[in-house]
């Protein structure tokens, strides 16, 4: 890199693509090595549910329309072979398509999960192993959920959807599986992220497909760059931090009278290089319920009442939520106690807590049309009392608290109070408790059985010598028994 003017050589491009070049499997942590493989277990039992939903099903006809049906690269569930910048893109499609997969959240919001997709398409067609995966899914982590701490105020406050931050992390785990140089990786980054700015109106007032398909599409264009890049394709190292690249444009924006900037210092401060370093991935959530984001604090208190006390539903006189006053207003409004379709009642506090009671878990299994309908839930939801608690209002963001007061018929009053839902990094999800999100996802998509099989592939990924055997576990047998 010595032609490299000193001036080119400070650009955050060239940091970061010479960190994720230099980083090996040796320097992982322990620690972020098992989150890797747990987020690889919850990310697919996400992609097994999202198989079923209309929006994948429309994709996988388009792309086996566009293709020969052979490829170096699989689908999940229907074991489609094409090439890995589709199947990617289709994985990674399943992995979001049910918006169950992980959160973090913080200038802006991300689903690292929807780029990793990217890497493990091209470790399949490049018949690389179970390491070069866990390697490039925390290099993933690593630099999305940066990017999304250094907005100064975050991207989406101006009306830009955070796939637009995506769009430069994706590369950068998809070319270190290619075993890009530096200076490849620097081109891949700018090839990826001069494609894919992409406008908040997929997330705002009307909900279309596109909602959950910009993400993944970031993570395709990511797998798309890197093949390029290794090729020779060149792409402008400027794009984060130059002339007119990602904070040049945004830095135009008036926000509160200020201009709009990032922190760039700290998006490659104290990158982790060792064992010892803290790997971002540790810092991420998991979504322990299928349900509206402001609703896991509550449930979380209340399965752990009916846990410690051992309570059953007809022993119950009331349950009393306390909640922030827009978890009050959106889950607690008077139609949200007589939800009639599975969209009202997964953004309904009264049903969730309902169900949940009776049923011992929430899983999308409770929110099958069958069950949501069910007329004798009515009694046990209109013993949800939701409240709103000032108090708990000026902890927000940082915490979601919530405060769940269950009193039984004999008059006894238990309660618990949760300041961080389950599947938060606080209170993170067991391997245990995504088994069952995991069976209730893809139990009736590949069978029981397979889901056991799978799980004890991932969590044993980093000895596979090549990953062919996750894409038989993942692919639907004929007609399989529930």
């Amino acid at each position: 890199m010595s032609h490299q003017s000193t001036e080119s050589k400070r650009l955050l491009s060239h940091i970061i693509a010479e960190w994720a070049c230099s980083l090996k499997y040796e320097h992982l942590s322990p620690a972020a090595i098992q989150a890797a493989k747990l987020f690889w277990f919850d990310s697919i039992g996400c992609a097994l549910g999202g198989s079923q939903q209309d929006d994948a099903k429309i994709l996988l006809k388009h792309y086996r329309a566009m293709s020969d049906g052979n490829g170096s690269a699989t689908a999940f569930v229907s074991g489609f072979k094409t090439n890995p910048v589709d199947a990617a893109f289709l994985n990674g499609h399943m992995i979001r398509a049910m918006d169950y997969n992980d959160i973090y959240w913080k200038a802006d919001p991300c689903h690292p999960s929807d780029l990793i997709a990217a890497p493990l398409a091209l470790c399949e067609s490049e018949g690389l192993r179970g390491k070069d995966l866990i390697l490039a899914t925390i290099i993933a982590y690593e630099i999305e959920m940066r990017l999304c701490e250094v907005g100064r105020p975050g991207v989406r406050e101006y009306g830009w959807h955070h796939a637009t931050l995506s769009a430069f992390a994706a590369p950068v785990a998809a070319g270190r599986v290619l075993n890009l140089t530096p200076e490849q990786m620097v081109s891949a980054i700018g090839i990826s992220a001069a494609r894919t700015f992409c406008p908040g109106a997929v997330t705002a007032g009307k909900l279309t497909n596109m909602k959950n398909t910009v993400d993944p599409w970031a993570g395709r264009m990511g797998a798309e760059s890197a093949l390029l890049a290794r090729e020779g394709f060149s792409g402008p190292e400027h794009v984060i931090d130059g002339k007119e690249g990602l904070f040049a444009v945004f830095h135009h924006v008036q926000y509160k009278g200020q201009p709009a900037t990032f922190d760039a210092e700290a998006l490659v401060k104290d990158l982790p290089n060792s064992s010892d370093s803290h790997y971002r991935i540790l810092d991420c959530g998991m979504k322990s319920f299928p349900i509206e984001a402001l609703s896991h604090s509550p449930l979380t208190a209340m399965m752990k009442t009916v846990k410690e006390h051992n309570i059953k539903a007809d022993d119950v006189k009331e349950i009393k939520v306390e909640v922030i006053a827009r978890a009050a207003d959106i889950l607690g409004d008077p139609h949200k106690y007589r939800p009639d379709s599975k969209e009202t009642a997964d953004h309904s506090l009264p049903y969730c807590m309902a169900v949940g009671l009776v049923d011992g878990m929430v899983t999308p299994l409770q929110f099958r049309e069958e069950r949501v309908l069910d007329k004798s839930l009515i009694p046990i939801m209109d013993k949800v009392k939701v409240v709103a608690n000032e108090e708990f209002e000026a902890l927000f963001p940082k915490f979601q608290p919530s405060r769940v007061t269950i009193t039984t018929n004999e008059g006894k009053s238990h309660s618990t109070r949760v300041d961080v839902p389950k599947g938060d990094p606080r209170d993170p999800m067991t391997e245990e408790e995504i088994a069952v999100k995991f069976t209730a996802l893809g139990g009736d998509v590949i069978g029981k059985e397979q889901c056991k099989k799978l799980q004890s592939y991932i969590m044993s990924v980093e000895t596979a010598r090549n990953l062919g055997g996750l894409f038989e576990l993942t692919t639907a047998r004929e007609a399989v028994p529930s």
